[in-house]
């Protein structure tokens, strides 16, 4: 039912904030699966006898199915209603989530994994339409605020469960623990979640019409958006342009044609299954544009941190996580401060700027690390990132919407988090390109100064001569190749470190990158309807 404007799209048969807390349940738990099973990977692979590279299609495969069903996720609402699609996806991750437990092999365990992703990847979407239709404007930035604290909080507290789980009990309880909360979140959906007026005579007359099907379009934004994935996944592994099996070349050339003739197909269909004119609303392509750029920053981060502290600084997976998880806390102390400002119509590019710089200063703090660094000195940085994150999330999921169309909400909130989460897939992609290639770069910078000719490097490697030969039995030239065996290691670990610190540098740059973006929004302050135009 509809109220004034100040009230909320749909009549809910409890309070709105329950309505909001079970919805962002079952997203916090998909989140929270796109990080957990990382850590999990060796367990994996030994558990099913497989190498590494194969165990790492587990989390590709995921990648894959997420990021082909969420820009479809609107159309599939239209024909489902919100309610139902939602519930069907939770019904397949729960599913699934058991079947990845109990799965006998890995090819099994990959293909329950696509099944996990299909289902995932539209929980978020039809999340979103929920709460736009559910909250009124002016509590809008809170409920938006809830939902981003399971979102940004999920991907931290996934290493730490993932790593706990994993060095305590067996791997399979990583996809167990989503049964339970499946079901709560499944229970809880069909008695309180109301589709909003109006959309179950729009599923009715879609089926009426009959099931029209885009298999053109639908074919073509699986195979762009599939091989997307597989590159960021698997592109350094196999050498990038330079991948003698002509792999990388074989799924770069299926994305461009692929994205490319999706993004002309769709733009001249009459009814696209993607609305890839939404983007030429200013707000959604400036938000969409920051968001993309902001979680490639923190998903980089969250795996960058982790892998440097786990093989220059002896953490264990679980350690590493710890070290993240305060920061955590900033994130959902900032995100409700976010929220009452929107709601007491403070203008989101306002506040979007400080969001920005946060996360750019962080990075610049970060590249700054070294070998001797404290957990404090990594857990500090962490924190005005996360704060920045808090930020940013809630007024960039607020002013993305304020002047589409009703109807196209659905369509909208698909294509906004298809770029959220291709954001952080570059993001892991950097990562791993930069702490391979940039570590080969300063180990030959560095290996060229170490030479007798070089004071600090005769002198230390005297000294160490000196105390070796002091023990009993060690000659000089036995003491002369330990102590270039320590340079050489000392050499290695500098420039790991180093280049683990680029992409930190690199983050710092591309976050400074999005604040033009800021200049292409609108008026981004909600006032009775969806904004003040």
């Amino acid at each position: 039912m509809n109220a004034g404007p100040d009230g909320p799209k749909v009549r809910a048969s409890v309070n709105h904030w329950l309505v909001a807390l079970t919805v962002t349940l079952a997203t916090f738990m998909e989140v929270l699966d796109t990080s957990i099973a990382n850590v999990a990977l060796p367990y994996i692979s030994g558990g099913l006898s497989v190498g590494r590279s194969q165990a790492t299609w587990v989390l590709t495969s995921y990648l894959v199915a997420n990021a082909i069903v969420l820009p479809l996720s609107g159309w599939l609402m239209g024909l489902m209603g919100r309610k139902r699609f939602y519930m069907t996806c939770v019904l397949l991750f729960t599913v699934s989530s058991a079947l990845c437990g109990a799965a006998p092999n890995i090819e099994l365990l990959i293909f329950f994994r696509v099944l996990q992703g299909l289902g995932g990847g539209g929980l978020q979407p039809s999340e979103q339409g929920i709460l736009v239709d559910t909250f009124p404007p002016r509590q809008l930035g809170m409920a938006m605020a809830m939902y981003g604290v399971a979102v940004v909080v999920a991907p931290i507290l996934g290493p730490v469960l993932g790593g706990y789980i994993s060095d305590n009990y067996s791997w399979r309880w990583i996809f167990y623990i989503n049964i339970p909360v499946g079901i709560v979140s499944l229970i809880l959906t069909s008695l309180i979640v109301k589709d909003p007026p109006g959309m179950d005579e729009e599923v009715r007359k879609n089926w009426k019409l009959g099931i029209r099907i885009d298999y053109i379009g639908l074919g073509l934004v699986s195979i762009g958006l599939g091989s997307l994935e597989v590159l960021y996944a698997k592109g350094q592994e196999w050498d990038w342009f330079g991948d003698s099996f002509w792999r990388v070349q074989f799924f770069f050339g299926a994305m461009v044609i692929g994205l490319v003739a999706f993004a002309i197909w769709e733009l001249r269909h009459p009814d696209p299954m993607v609305n890839l004119r939404l983007l030429g609303e200013r707000n959604f392509l400036a938000c969409g544009l920051i968001i993309y750029i902001s979680f490639a920053v923190l998903y980089g981060a969250n795996v960058d941190t982790p892998q440097m502290l786990q093989e220059l600084f002896g953490y264990d997976a679980f350690r590493a996580g710890l070290v993240l998880s305060p920061s955590a806390f900033f994130t959902m102390a900032m995100m409700p401060v976010v929220g009452f400002l929107l709601g007491h119509k403070v203008d989101a590019r306002f506040i979007i700027p400080f969001g920005l710089i946060c996360l750019a200063g962080a990075s610049y703090w970060q590249a700054h690390l070294d070998l001797y660094t404290s957990p404090f000195m990594f857990i500090a940085p962490r924190c005005v990132q996360m704060a920045g994150v808090g930020m940013l999330f809630v007024p960039l999921n607020n002013a993305a919407y304020l002047y589409l169309p009703r109807d196209q909400i659905n369509k909208a909130t698909g294509l906004f988090n298809m770029l959220r989460n291709e954001g952080g897939s570059l993001g892991i992609a950097i990562v791993t390109v930069l702490s391979d290639r940039r570590s080969q770069f300063h180990h030959l910078r560095l290996a060229e100064q170490v030479t007798p000719m070089n004071p600090a490097v005769s002198e230390w490697t005297d000294y160490y001569v000196r105390t070796d030969m002091m023990r009993e039995g060690v000659t000089r030239a036995v003491a002369e190749s330990q102590a270039m065996g320590q340079v050489s290691q000392m050499v290695r670990e500098q420039a790991r470190v180093m280049a683990y610190l680029d992409a930190f540098w690199v983050f710092a740059l591309m976050a400074l990158a999005a604040l033009p973006l800021i200049l292409l929004m609108k008026n981004a302050v909600a006032r009775g309807g969806m904004a003040a135009h």
